[in-house]
């Protein structure tokens, strides 16, 4: 090696190796770095050395390899939407940003599933799928990536009826620690063959493996479809209604909760003019008949609880504008407190803990003074609030801590949990050991520790290493 080869620090060496495999696509131009070292979430940008844009499953290898054999973090990077600091890179390294692998790579139909790229979004996805009948039905709001959709364990407004990508996820194509590449699950609806690989590296966020394909389960879409918005007059009311609608096994294919603050503030960002009270968003899904009994039946059990207002939407039209608006409520949250940045955090509670769950942290809310309406998939326990905040008051900051603190406590109080589909990432991390024991975080580092002996993959994430 010349006297000035030697002279070249480790990144830097890693960075002209890099270059000379994939030419310009490698970057290390701030903007992209810093657009690269953050989610949505409101953790300060932590920026990589470099972002590869990788084409291939080879591609990812042998760039995972090049990282391992220089003991360099590697950070997988999809659309960027992640709430919990997921792709901040804590410790620098490499970036490798999936977008570009976009591919949808066959689609069986009469088996209901496919293969994908891990850079296809949802919303790619079903206009590839809308001439077959079929959908995916996994929808966290934002176009988010299949990949970090995976990577996450996402969920989202279907997942009452259809699942998280814990139940949709088939099968994956994984680059390991050592840039080796993993196949794991089969085209089967289901295996007894060994470990479940599949459902270990779901929801990992990049801290075991890059995934870089993933096979998909498929539904057909309905014969009818019905939407509607409902009024109530308090958040417990509204909850109320839908433990008794799961409860009663009415297959409702999503139910969402937004608070009167939430409504306003959607009301003034959309331009609509819904009442500005407690609500619930619903869709049933089902043939015409099946559907028209659904919506009997939750309307008996919704009136018992003071429900008024229903507004049904069976257009698919009107029901793009009726969830339209419930998916930019956070856009409309930010709108009400303009340069605030929100600072997102969700729990997860069993459905009869539902409605004190909520009340209780909407009380606590009201105590603390800050603007944190709450949003959620009730349907499975999950909802959520944002708490908009002005990034450069400490204060405010020190006290949306404290009662994101408290929300998380008050869940795993009530045989929750800190997260039920954002994640962990750096934002979660510290509530971990007190949701899982001592035991299973000792068992969660040595899988870690076993796939990842270096500590290269997403370091700083999910568990303490």
């Amino acid at each position: 090696m010349s006297k000035a080869a030697s002279r070249i620090s480790a990144p830097e060496l890693l960075i002209e190796q890099l270059r000379s495999m994939l030419g310009i696509r490698v970057s290390t131009s701030p903007s992209v770095l810093e657009q690269h070292g953050r989610g949505e979430s409101w953790h300060p940008p932590q920026a990589p050395h470099a972002v590869c844009f990788a084409h291939s499953t080879e591609e990812v290898a042998a760039i995972v390899r090049l990282c391992a054999a220089n003991r360099t973090p590697v950070i997988a990077y999809g659309t960027g939407t992640s709430l919990e600091g997921q792709v901040q890179a804590v410790h620098g390294g490499v970036c490798i940003d999936l977008s570009q692998m976009n591919q949808v790579l066959e689609v069986n139909s009469d088996d209901l599933d496919c293969r994908v790229q891990a850079g296809v979004t949802r919303r790619e996805l079903n206009h590839y799928l809308r001439e077959t009948g079929l959908f995916f039905p996994v929808d966290p709001g934002a176009d988010t990536s299949i990949g970090g959709m995976t990577a996450t364990r996402a969920s989202g407004t279907n997942a009452v009826r259809y699942g998280t990508m814990r139940e949709n996820v088939l099968g994956l194509t994984v680059v390991s620690a050592s840039g080796e590449i993993i196949k794991t699950g089969t085209r089967a609806r289901k295996s007894a063959a060994g470990y479940d690989l599949t459902h270990l590296f779901v929801g990992s966020e990049g801290t075991l493996g890059v995934i870089t394909e993933i096979s998909l389960r498929l539904f057909g879409i309905s014969e009818a479809i019905s939407a509607a918005i409902v009024n109530f007059p308090d958040v417990r009311s509204a909850a109320e209604t839908t433990i008794q609608t799961i409860q009663m096994g009415i297959p409702v294919a999503r139910i969402e909760i937004l608070d009167s603050g939430y409504m306003k503030a959607i009301n003034a960002y959309s331009k609509t003019s819904y009442p500005e009270l407690d609500t619930l968003f619903l869709e049933f899904h089902g043939t015409t008949a099946g559907v028209a009994e659904q919506v009997q039946m939750f309307d008996e059990i919704s009136r018992e609880f003071g429900a008024s207002g229903f507004q049904w939407a069976d257009q698919e039209s009107d029901r793009q504008k009726l969830w339209r608006a419930r998916h930019d409520a956070y856009y409309a949250g930010l709108a009400v407190s303009p340069g605030s940045r929100g600072y997102v955090t969700d729990v997860c509670v069993p459905i009869s803990r539902l409605a004190d769950c909520i009340a209780e942290t909407q009380a606590d809310i009201a105590a603390s003074g800050l603007f944190a309406p709450i949003i959620g998939h009730v349907g499975d326990g999950n909802f959520h609030s944002t708490i908009f905040i002005d990034p450069d008051d400490e204060t405010m900051f020190a006290r949306a801590l404290e009662l994101d603190r408290r929300m998380v406590q008050r869940a795993q109080a009530m045989g929750g949990t800190c997260t039920g589909e954002h994640g962990i990432g750096i934002g979660k991390l510290k509530h971990m050991r007190n949701e899982h024991g001592d035991g299973a975080i000792a068992a969660m580092q040595a899988i870690k520790a076993a796939l990842d002996p270096h500590n290269i993959m997403n370091p700083g994430k999910i568990v303490d290493c």
